[in-house]
């Protein structure tokens, strides 16, 4: 593994335990060269080797990288940490996991996402909502803000959406 401070190709691994539910292994590593740590996963290449169908019909390969993008787009500056994101995106990845094989579509990830990015925090949910949907006008995004406002949530100490 290369270290990505230094860039040289010596380390050794200090810790090593299953992460994402089992699907992946985290592993801690400190580069014998400059002594900084730093943490990889490794995860089965085909675990989502599925097919996304875009709403223009087209295909494209799931890319998770592209998910985990936009949950940090949404959740910018809001109380949400790296571990919520992921643990959104496998919750996702699992209800894909069980209902498709080879195909999916971009519509139901889109929904499972947002389903469960609700639940950590209503102001992300909007965010990723807002580009998700592509509403039309601002009438639909404030709808699905005071729907989202008037579901009582887990934490509903976040403050009005308005």
């Amino acid at each position: 593994m290369q270290c990505p401070f230094c860039g040289q190709d010596s380390d050794k691994v200090v810790d090593s335990r299953s992460s994402e539910g089992g699907r992946a292994v985290r592993r801690r590593r400190e580069c014998l060269a400059c002594n900084r740590r730093y943490t990889t996963y490794e995860r089965p290449e085909d675990v989502l080797r599925i097919s996304v169908i875009k709403k223009d019909g087209s295909r494209e390969p799931y890319d998770r990288q592209k998910i985990i993008a936009g949950l940090q787009k949404a959740c910018y500056k809001r109380p949400i940490t790296d571990e919520q994101i992921l643990g959104v995106l496998e919750a996702a990845e699992e209800e894909i996991l069980k209902r498709f094989d080879r195909e999916v579509p971009s519509t139901f990830i889109g929904d499972r996402v947002s389903a469960h990015l609700r639940e950590v925090d209503k102001i992300a949910y909007v965010r990723f909502a807002s580009v998700y949907r592509n509403f039309a006008d601002v009438g639909e995004l404030i709808n699905e803000a005071t729907e989202a406002r008037n579901t009582p949530g887990p934490d509903d100490k976040q403050g009005s959406l308005f």
